[in-house]
């Protein structure tokens, strides 16, 4: 993959894709742009390559960027008006904004307003090359889709990868072919059908694979246990049936349960993990985050990608905030992926205490599956 190493920027225009899919609070619209943006982790991402382009002396940066799913049309609630007025900010100097601003840092308006942009249009592919005389890719989390500004550009201009990308691959890819053992992988989230290619592929290559979050259930249930109301469908049933048994997977020993997926719901305790009628359950219990805390300490590399329960619920974030603590405090190395596990670690402070923080979510677990990335294979 060539990176800015391989790349001579001095005296051109730069058409850079960055990854600037931020998290807004909803309110206001493209002309009410304050207190939108509720993490801004994304954007200081590619900040280093933005600075770098500029120490080597790129002419004028092209920022492509895509927020949320606009459907191929402007939506003023999609608009990146504010992550325009956000950057400029983190980077200390003037951001021009839109499809026909100027200056030397320009940010282009949603690449998704344009249909062409998901059905990777050779048209807009060739409109976006236009504005710039090399291109660098520096948006992993959307890497794997093969679209105009991130596959199709590729092949009309010189280009690179960022820094960002490039350190998300050398360090997705790295930690699978070479880790450091013992390699314990900690998986959540919500559906074993969804994560199916990453189970597989860590039962070949950790050592240890954890299982948390509503992800759980279905391994539970394949093994007789009573799920109660807990989320469990019959597909992730019979998804976990097949990767069972299997002695490096870890499953919950006691849980935490609601009545309801609310803050104010009933709660208990349950010391096991068959799930009575009535009640679901929400998180890990403390022997279950005790026992994955104690093969985390334990651990070369790690691997976190899933909370360990409903923890944006106060009553349920006991297990994610501890394994999010273990990881922090381990001496292995420690790599944290998906948007949910992302947002724990920021959420507890403990980001700055990980090795890596992915900004990809779909993207990394793509690669970590083994699948090839269109945005970075046409950098190759």
């Amino acid at each position: 993959m060539k990176t800015l190493d391989d790349l001579d920027v001095d005296g051109k225009r730069v058409l850079v894709r960055v990854d600037f899919n931020v998290p807004l609070d909803g309110t206001g619209t493209a002309d009410a742009v304050g207190g939108r943006i509720t993490d801004d982790t994304r954007i200081r991402g590619a900040l280093p390559t933005l600075r770098e382009l500029r120490q080597k002396g790129a002419r004028q940066l092209v920022l492509v960027s895509h927020l949320g799913r606009p459907k191929g049309a402007p939506d003023p609630q999609y608009s990146l008006a504010p992550v325009a007025q956000r950057l400029a900010e983190l980077l200390g100097t003037d951001v021009a904004f839109g499809d026909d601003a100027d200056g030397e840092i320009v940010l282009l308006e949603n690449v998704r307003f344009d249909a062409g942009e998901t059905r990777n249009d050779p048209e807009l592919a060739k409109r976006l090359a236009a504005r710039a005389d090399v291109y660098v890719n520096d948006a992993f989390g959307a890497a794997h889709r093969a679209h105009a500004s991130t596959e199709g550009v590729a092949h009309l201009l010189p280009h690179a990868a960022g820094r960002l990308l490039q350190r998300e691959v050398e360090t997705l890819e790295g930690i699978l072919a070479d880790p450091k053992r013992p390699f314990v992988a900690v998986v959540g989230g919500a559906k074993v059908t969804d994560k199916i290619g990453v189970l597989e592929r860590f039962l070949e290559v950790a050592d240890q694979v954890l299982i948390g979050g509503a992800m759980a259930f279905p391994f539970l249930r394949a093994q007789g246990h009573e799920v109660g109301d807990s989320l469990c469908a019959d597909e992730d049933v019979q998804a976990a049936q097949g990767l069972l048994p299997n002695d490096k997977l870890l499953l919950p020993v006691d849980l935490v349960l609601g009545r309801a997926f609310d803050p104010d719901t009933e709660t208990q305790a349950l010391d096991g993990v068959d799930v009575p009628a009535g009640w679901m359950g929400l998180d890990v219990g403390p022997r279950t985050a005790q026992l994955y805390g104690e093969a985390i300490a334990g651990a070369g590399t790690v691997c976190w990608n899933g909370p360990m329960g409903a923890f944006e619920l106060a009553p349920f974030a006991a297990g994610t905030k501890a394994v999010a603590e273990a990881v922090a405090a381990t001496d292995a190395t420690t790599v944290v992926g998906g948007g949910d596990s992302v947002a724990a670690v920021v959420q507890f402070g403990l980001a700055d205490r990980v090795d890596h923080v992915s900004t990809g979510g779909g993207a990394s677990l793509e690669l970590i599956e083994g699948k090839k990335l269109p945005g970075v294979e046409a950098l190759k």
